[in-house]
């Protein structure tokens, strides 16, 4: 797993998006995510916790990958996005109503950090009545993705095409990354970026 070196490229973002753990374990799909974040689309949010779940869940799934390799990965993404940890949200567990407790850090690290939006997969888990008790709304990746290409689907569009290029061992096309992120359950996002791929220069 090669750790990517982003570039900022923009201001600090006003919307934020706290990600959640089930987000950055896939190596394309978080790199979508920080690559849009580089861009200055959004700033992106995280906790110690989230980073440590996603590092042991990237462990567990890809075997193949060498550990010194995770750890290396998340060590320069909390480099990069250095204004992306939140602290001091332990005290908010116990004011959160969540089916799962196990998920009331991810809330309470979303209420501490200010996001806007919490971005996983499992929003079953986060009931939006409970959420918007905090000013806080769900959406999964997909429906993150597409909001953002819906917004400015040139500088997403070009978020890709550098992602892409950033592949070399093997080389990736756009449209095979756009296959990899379809096969991540991003049906909406990948569709409609298709559709966009006469923007690419």
């Amino acid at each position: 797993m090669p750790a990517r070196k982003w570039q900022r490229r923009s201001g600090v973002a006003k919307f934020s998006a706290l990600l959640d753990a089930c987000t950055l374990v896939p190596v394309s799909l978080a790199d979508t995510f920080l690559s849009l974040a580089e861009a200055g689309l959004y700033r992106p949010l995280w906790s110690d916790r989230i980073l440590e779940e996603t590092q042991l869940a990237v462990k567990r799934i890809h075997p193949e990958l060498s550990p010194e390799s995770v750890e290396r990965r998340i060590a320069v993404m909390r480099g990069f996005f250095d204004d992306a940890n939140i602290t001091d949200w332990e005290v908010l567990e116990s004011v959160v109503s969540l089916p799962d407790p196990d998920d009331a850090h991810v809330l309470a690290a979303a209420i501490q950090g200010r996001a806007d939006v919490i971005v996983t997969f499992n929003i079953k888990d986060f009931p939006r009545d409970e959420l918007q008790r905090f000013g806080i709304d769900v959406q999964t990746p997909d429906e993150f993705l597409l909001n953002q290409l819906d917004l400015d689907p040139d500088e997403v569009l070009d978020c890709l095409v550098r992602q892409a290029h950033a592949l070399r061992n093997p080389p990736v096309q756009l449209k095979e990354l756009l296959g990899s992120l379809e096969r991540l359950n991003l049906p909406g996002f990948t569709s409609e970026a298709r559709r966009h791929l006469w923007r690419v220069r």
